[in-house]
């Protein structure tokens, strides 16, 4: 999730934006500097800064845009689906993996489909700043509820088979020594130390605040894109997790009714205890009557 949440924001910086690879190679190397610096965003501004030595292109341009993967994302979203925890970021990350490798029938869909011509960007260079400033807002906050989603499904584990887990422990362990070794990861160390007990990271005082914070750019980047036609399906999964963990009330109810229409798998009710289950004979098409079960 972490990689696809990059190379989405790269897409948007490139597309969108318009800015050349070694410009934003020199906007990663920035926000490497501050609170989204970790090993990720450090190695994707020296690869933005390379150009192939074949071409003198920038190397990305050269790379095809097939991405592979051993089956880690996969396991984890697999894992996500036995436990019934929605990491659907996780999950929209291993999609877009499985997307670039249709690469031959993208290519007769962006000529049959129409591969949108962008216009250029006509932002002015203060208009510009305010766009990247809120591509970073977006990076962060998807990047956050990732995250949660991670260790949701962890909690969830733990839950299932037994275990113990220090989440705190744990972010502390991947800042020292793997890929997503991040700064960010700290602050996920400190939201833990805070509450040992701590149900989602979304709720906790720091990363609600951050969320409040940068809530506004973030939305705004994702209906950017959406308007552009550029792909974003892990910035936008990470906001429809962030808006559906903060519903109190999801149209989920409808869906039970239409279960409990055609399997008679039962529902609970709003004002009745939890726990309680109710069955409705439902009307035949021909018979308008409602009688309850």
């Amino acid at each position: 999730a972490d990689m696809q949440l990059i190379a989405e924001a790269y897409h948007l910086l490139r597309e969108v934006g318009q800015l050349r690879p070694p410009e934003i190679a020199a906007i990663f190397a920035e926000w490497n500097s501050g609170e989204l610096d970790s090993f990720l965003i450090e190695i994707t501004a020296d690869i933005l800064q390379q150009q192939d030595p074949v071409t003198g292109r920038p190397l990305v341009d050269v790379v095809l845009d097939r991405a592979g993967q051993k089956g880690t994302g996969r396991w984890t979203a697999e894992n996500a689906l036995e436990l019934g925890v929605p990491a659907m970021s996780i999950a929209e990350a291993v999609f877009a993996r499985a997307m670039s490798a249709i690469k031959s029938e993208r290519e007769i869909a962006a000529k049959s489909l129409g591969d949108d011509h962008r216009p250029a960007d006509q932002r002015t260079p203060g208009e510009r700043e305010t766009f990247v400033a809120a591509v970073r807002d977006a990076l962060y906050c998807s990047k956050l509820c990732a995250y949660a989603q991670g260790f949701q499904l962890m909690a969830a584990a733990q839950h299932e088979y037994g275990w113990r887990f220090n989440f705190g422990e744990i972010a502390k362990i991947w800042r020292g020594g793997c890929i997503i070794r991040a700064r960010f990861l700290q602050r996920i160390t400190e939201a833990y130390e805070r509450d040992p007990e701590l149900a989602n990271l979304l709720l906790d005082p720091h990363f609600s605040g951050q969320l409040k914070e940068r809530g506004e750019s973030w939305r705004e980047v994702i209906a950017t894109a959406v308007r552009a036609g550029v792909p974003v399906p892990a910035f936008g999964s990470a906001l429809a997790y962030f808006d559906g963990y903060r519903s109190a009330v999801l149209p989920a109810n409808l869906i039970q009714a239409q279960r409990d229409y055609f399997g008679a798998h039962t529902y609970e009710r709003t004002d009745q205890p939890a726990g309680q289950w109710y069955h409705l004979d439902w009307p035949h098409p021909d018979r308008p009557q409602v009688t309850a079960g």
